[in-house]
């Protein structure tokens, strides 16, 4: 399918709704400017060292993926929580030009901090140091029910660091599938597992800059690129807008099973 070529503005078009709506994902071009993105990139940098110094290997439970550049010292690949340790990413991710998309998952939803994973950072890049080249199909809604409750409205919001096109791997997602049931969300797929292609699927390409949007409900996976080193290099910042109970997390929070299973495949297939 070909995806249109929208622009976010103060609210939500008609046109921009009904594909949100029919699909469970939306792309806007040219959200961040380039000064925005590279001062991301420089908070994300100084936040890695300062985990590294600290020999973090969580945060607020939530195990960090590590990586290793040609010259031995690690970095990380994925970020939980990265808004709650960066005064800089947090005043970009609480701008007011994400308000439309706030209004999008409910009047009373809010970006989730300190709950689910936060605002979640992931650093992909296929070469030998790294831990975290792709990431096998799943939805969104899993950790719910390893806290006992349903699948509750949540948005995915990414923003791109990096130019992602099709050589750079990225997201593949099914279009539609947020409205499935239950048992579809839950069994349809191997969770982390399955790195089959779908012939559902759809490229979700991107510049830098843009943001996507999707529903937690809908499947998507990772693909792992076909470039390898730096040209390989794709930065995603996720801001997941949450509307139900407060479920915070603190520095003694478990690491939860789903996060376990996750680590373990992604050391497998790196």
């Amino acid at each position: 399918m070909e995806i249109p070529e929208f622009t976010l503005g103060s609210s939500f078009t008609d046109e921009q709704q009904t594909f949100f709506d029919t699909h469970g994902f939306i792309r806007f071009r040219g959200v961040a400017s380039p000064e925005e993105c590279d001062n991301l990139a420089k908070a994300l940098d100084t936040l890695s060292d300062h985990w590294d110094s600290e020999g973090r290997d969580k945060v607020l439970g939530i195990p960090i993926q590590w990586g290793r550049k040609p010259d031995g010292k690690r970095y990380v690949q994925r970020y939980a929580y990265s808004s709650h340790y960066s005064p800089a990413i947090a005043d970009f991710c609480t701008s007011e030009r994400f308000e439309p998309v706030r209004q999008l998952c409910g009047d009373d939803a809010r970006l989730a901090q300190t709950e689910k994973d936060g605002v979640v950072v992931n650093d992909f890049i296929n070469d030998e140091g790294s831990n975290w080249k792709r990431l096998g199909w799943h939805t969104d809604g899993l950790r719910d029910l390893f806290y006992l409750t349903l699948p509750e409205p949540m948005l995915n919001v990414g923003l791109y660091l990096d130019d992602c096109p099709v050589e750079k791997g990225g997201v593949r997602l099914i279009p539609g599938t947020h409205t499935q049931g239950f048992w579809s969300m839950a069994f349809g797929k191997a969770y982390f597992l399955d790195h089959r292609p779908d012939p559902r699927e759809v490229a979700l390409t991107t510049r830098r800059g843009d943001l996507t949007i999707h529903d937690g409900r809908l499947w998507h996976r990772t693909e792992q690129a076909e470039l390898s080193g730096p040209k390989s290099r794709r930065r995603t910042m996720y801001m997941a807008f949450v509307d139900g109970p407060l479920r915070e997390r603190t520095e003694s929070s478990g690491t939860p099973f789903y996060h376990q299973l996750r680590g373990l495949v992604a050391g497998r297939s790196a």
